[in-house]
């Protein structure tokens, strides 16, 4: 059974504060992969958050398949924040990730999906270096790999590539795009290059203040007049191939 994810009319409330309200999307599915953007401080990491349980708030998040029922299913979150403070090695560290909450006894399989994690995003290099050694770009692709040992149907990722330079940036995120097509993981990722959003994502969420301000295909939500309204600048979408798009921004808007 592939894996859904539908959000009814959500909300987030710091104390007083509302910072996310009436949020709402079709039904997200496995195979797809969904990106979240917006300007700094929309609601997007609250948003993650929400859904992956950590905050409470309105509304429905439904993770299942309505034609068959409720469903149990791997929600798997990784956060921003990649900063650690531990002693274990990288390779412990995956496999913790692996086992939790499961039998503490270690496997040959469990073993194996540790192998296989590292040698995707190609950092068997560092499997034995403590994590406090290790700079922040890695730390996020061990982050990214803890994530992806525990083989999640529903993967939440707050701006997983942030730390990484562009030719991992673009490594990464094919790597993603790969996953979610192979394994049917429902991806939803939050990024704010919207160049990449056009190469990776199936579909796009708009947060804005606190609310969803759009929702579809991914060249079609990312306009000149998204640019202008939500990002303050000038630009422009131009289509490099039949399969390619880029932003290509002219400056910002001068009031």
């Amino acid at each position: 059974m592939v894996a859904t994810l539908q959000l009814n009319d959500v909300g987030v409330r710091y104390g007083k504060q509302q910072v996310l309200s009436g949020i709402t999307s079709p039904v997200l599915t496995g195979g797809e992969v969904t990106a979240v953007i917006g300007p700094n401080a929309a609601g997007k990491s609250s948003l993650f958050r929400r859904i992956a349980g950590l905050l409470s708030g309105p509304g429905d998040i439904v993770i299942g398949s309505p034609a068959d029922g409720p469903m149990t299913c791997g929600v798997c979150y990784m956060p921003q924040d990649t900063s650690v403070n531990t002693v274990l090695t990288v390779y412990e560290s995956i496999l913790l990730a692996r086992k939790r909450g499961s039998d503490p006894r270690v496997s040959d399989d469990d073993l194996r999906a540790v192998d296989e994690i590292l040698a995707s995003l190609r950092i068997e290099s560092i499997a034995f270096k403590g994590l406090s050694e290790l700079s922040g770009g890695q730390r996020q692709l061990v982050s990214l790999a803890q994530t992806l040992v525990r083989d999640p149907k529903i993967l939440l990722l707050d701006e997983p590539t942030s730390a990484l330079d562009l030719h991992r940036q673009v490594e990464v995120l094919a790597l993603i795009q790969s996953l979610a097509r192979k394994q049917q993981i429902c991806v939803v990722l939050a990024i704010h290059d919207l160049n990449q959003v056009l190469r990776v994502a199936d579909r796009v969420m708009v947060i804005d203040a606190g609310t969803m301000v759009g929702c579809g295909p991914a060249e079609a939500v990312i306009t000149p007049q998204l640019l202008r309204d939500i990002y303050k600048v000038d630009g422009r979408i131009e289509r490099c191939s039949r399969l390619c798009s880029q932003v290509i921004i002219d400056g910002p808007i001068v009031h």
